[in-house]
């Protein structure tokens, strides 16, 4: 199921016992595109809070009632450590996270040797909790200090495309795969360029994102974007859409 992130951060969080809040943003891997982290806004209920919660509590979005429901209870996103976002979500946060709700963490060996896309977490190993420090490996203590370098969404919302051959436009949105919970294209808003218009670009071809400059590089050409199969951001991604937006730039397609 692919969703527009702006789509999504309209969808109410439901947990087992009533409803908590709703999505207000994502954070995700920058290297790999994908999402580590929905924050949801849980402050009609407890006001000024915001909390995150790993993908793998979420259950199949409803899109027509726009509802996320979500394998917590009221309680335990009651209990979740309070979050800070102007800061970067560092390392020790995302082990409190997953000492919290006992989620095995994804940067881990024993979380797969290859961290499946669509599988970024599973249930957490009693031994991988609180581990012996005497116990540790070199290797494992490395991850645990390593930056997880993740970014939230909104951050790249609005920023400058670059074609190779010249500027396209600016980031609208993205659209995330909720059963992968991988993001796989932006939108991009072509502007004054093409009045009226919008394309998807796949994440896969971004060869730079300059937060510094709000800037994303893209691995095509200007003419091959202005003739490229239109979005309409009011209709499903789906299967013949990708088929036709990939055969047109003739590359190859992520699901083969």
């Amino acid at each position: 199921m692919l969703l527009s992130t702006k789509r999504m951060m309209k969808y109410t969080v439901e947990a087992a016992d009533g409803t908590v809040g709703h999505v207000d943003s994502l954070f995700f891997d920058q290297q790999r595109w994908i999402v580590r982290y929905l924050v949801v806004d849980i402050g009609l209920w407890l006001p000024g809070r915001r909390v995150l919660l790993a993908p793998s509590s979420a259950d199949r979005p409803d899109g027509l009632r726009r509802i996320l429901p979500v394998q917590l209870t009221r309680q335990q996103v009651k209990d979740s450590p309070d979050i800070d976002l102007q800061k970067p979500v560092s390392r020790d946060m995302e082990m409190l996270l997953h000492q919290h709700y006992d989620l095995q963490p994804y940067w881990t060996s024993a979380a797969g040797p290859a961290d499946p896309i669509g599988a970024p977490y599973g249930p957490a190993a009693p031994d991988m909790i609180a581990p012996d420090e005497t116990q540790q490996t070199a290797g494992e203590k490395s991850l645990e200090s390593q930056d997880p370098n993740l970014k939230n969404i909104k951050e790249a919302m609005g920023y400058d495309i670059h074609a190779k051959d010249g500027h396209i436009g600016h980031v609208k949105d993205f659209i995330v795969d909720q059963v992968a919970w991988v993001i796989r294209y932006g939108v991009v808003d072509t502007g004054t360029w093409l009045p009226g218009r919008e394309v998807l670009i796949p994440v896969d071809w971004i060869t730079q994102i300059d937060w510094e400059n709000l800037e994303v590089r893209v691995d095509v050409d200007k003419d091959a974007v202005k003739h490229s199969p239109e979005f309409d951001p009011e209709a499903p991604v789906n299967r013949e859409y990708e088929m036709r937006l990939y055969d047109y730039y003739g590359r190859p397609k992520y699901w083969e």
